[in-house]
């Protein structure tokens, strides 16, 4: 039986997720779960009702940093965190990063502000948008870009999680147009547009357009 992924398209993490299957050329389906209202079932896999989760068999987990880690150690394939334990730690210290750090503004402020709250037939909360796009997400892509300096990728030429976790980030601020100041930030922007360009990113950014797209018509659609 295939392993199956549990979350909803658009979240970062199960992004993620769905980027390194793909890296690993992993056989999975995927079943849409939403990360408000949550089946009951749901929580049998994902205690916390949180997303992705996936189910390999008999072994249910949830939490994409110990997914990846999971499915690095059990598949074959792509070697998505390196060839010896200091890139392994500098890997996952990176996506620690992006997964707590840069989710904060970007999904969870940024991201959730444009797009989910309208969804649920709220209002922008402008300020809060504002101050993260100019106050709280320039230091962390300052570290960042430092961190990457010259480099292909956060490892030079070698494709990691690292980059993964800190793109899905990224594409979140992308599809609400809080794109990356190439002058300011030109690795970061660079490393975007590598990354989107693999197949593995590329096969599902148009499921992605389609369903902002949807979600935009249906939000200005007249009442």
């Amino acid at each position: 039986m295939a392993l199956t992924l549990y979350g909803a398209i658009l979240s970062p993490f199960v992004r993620k997720i769905r980027i390194q299957l793909g890296e690993q050329g992993i056989a999975h389906e995927h079943v849409a779960v939403p990360p408000m209202q949550q089946p009951d079932w749901y929580y049998a896999i994902s205690p916390l009702g949180r997303i992705p989760a996936i189910q390999d068999g008999d072994l249910a987990l949830a939490d994409s940093a110990v997914i990846a880690q999971y499915l690095h150690e059990t598949y074959p394939g792509a070697t998505l965190y390196g060839h010896n334990p200091a890139e392994a730690a500098r890997v996952r210290w990176l996506e620690k990063y992006a997964d707590y750090e840069l989710a904060a503004f970007a999904t969870f402020t940024v991201f959730s502000q444009r797009f989910l709250e309208p969804l649920k037939g709220g209002q922008t909360d402008e300020q809060a948008v504002e101050r993260a796009l100019q106050t709280q997400l320039p230091p962390l892509f300052d570290y960042l870009e430092k961190e990457l300096g010259e480099q292909r990728y956060f490892l030079g030429e070698v494709f990691s999680i690292a980059d993964i976790a800190v793109v899905s980030q990224l594409i979140n601020l992308a599809h609400v147009g809080a794109l990356i100041d190439e002058e300011r930030w030109p690795g970061l922007a660079s490393l975007l547009s590598r990354v989107t360009g693999r197949s593995s990113v590329s096969s599902l950014l148009p499921a992605e357009h389609q369903l902002i797209a949807k979600y935009a018509d249906r939000r200005h659609a007249p009442a």
